[in-house]
């Protein structure tokens, strides 16, 4: 029996149920058919059609993305906009696209979760409990059993994540033994972070008055990027994926793209 399409969001919601995405959120099917046959799965962190065009190109008839490819409803579909090339090309090339997002990050081995034990934390525990479970939710939070310096820390992040830059508050602790982590845009989450005696919370894309907030506050807050501190995940979420499709079905390609990490440059 082929592996279809639908036997896929069904391991997936084994791994990250939709029922941890946030109610704002956009998870599963996104293009295409439940019943066509999965021939071989290409994952990537962004929805773009070069990622898309990579997929055909290796003979990927699946793609699944970490950021959702309809995160907004469309009001049109114009042939001529990067989202309506993205829809023409998946339909004409048969490729199916699935989304799995905050569902992702709040799942137990997701990608906060990823993180937080690439940086070596212990004792880890969702920074915001998502309700109905014990061990999934948004962030994480853990700690060292001997407390690193900050220059220390940096290194663990760099080792962590690879970011191609780090932005961080002023206030740099002499010492760091409790780590607060939310892979992504994440800073509405400092100060929770911070009653749950974090001394530092690493996340991206932090606001400017989150920032000025966090060194009155005593938090250091450090931005790793919001390619770095997700994409790491997707290693371990393949690897699932691979591992019970083997076991339930047969072996199946399976590959991480590694796309290029930002949109931005510096200059």
């Amino acid at each position: 029996m082929p592996v279809t399409v639908q036997d896929i969001l069904n391991i997936i919601e084994t791994i990250a149920p939709a029922s941890l995405a946030e109610d704002w959120d956009n998870v599963g099917l996104m293009i295409g058919n439940p019943a066509d046959p999965v021939e071989s799965i290409l994952m990537g962190l962004d929805p773009t059609l070069p990622l898309l065009e990579e997929a055909g190109a290796c003979g990927a008839n699946l793609l699944i993305t970490h950021h959702p490819f309809l995160f907004h409803p469309l009001k049109s579909i114009n042939l001529g906009s990067p989202e309506g090339r993205f829809v023409q090309h998946a339909l004409q090339a048969r490729i199916n696209v699935i989304g799995c997002h905050t569902n992702l990050d709040s799942a137990t081995g997701g990608v906060s979760d990823s993180l937080a034990g690439r940086l070596g934390l212990a004792d880890t525990a969702p920074l915001v409990v998502r309700p109905g479970t014990d061990q999934c939710g948004m962030g994480r939070i853990g700690g060292y059993r001997s407390p690193v310096t900050a220059d220390e820390f940096i290194a663990k992040l760099k080792g962590a994540c690879s970011p191609p830059w780090l932005l961080a508050t002023a206030n740099r602790p002499p010492s760091i033994s409790r780590v607060a982590v939310c892979g992504g845009a994440c800073s509405e989450l400092a100060a929770t972070a911070l009653e749950k005696g974090a001394q530092v919370f690493v996340t991206s894309e932090v606001k400017h008055s989150t920032a000025r907030w966090a060194e009155q506050a005593g938090l250091w807050v450090v931005d790793a990027g919001h390619f770095a501190t997700e994409n790491q995940a997707l290693e371990g979420f393949a690897q699932k994926l691979a591992d019970q499709v083997k076991r339930r079905f047969r072996p199946m390609d399976m590959n991480i793209t590694r796309q290029q990490a930002a949109p931005l440059l510096l200059l």
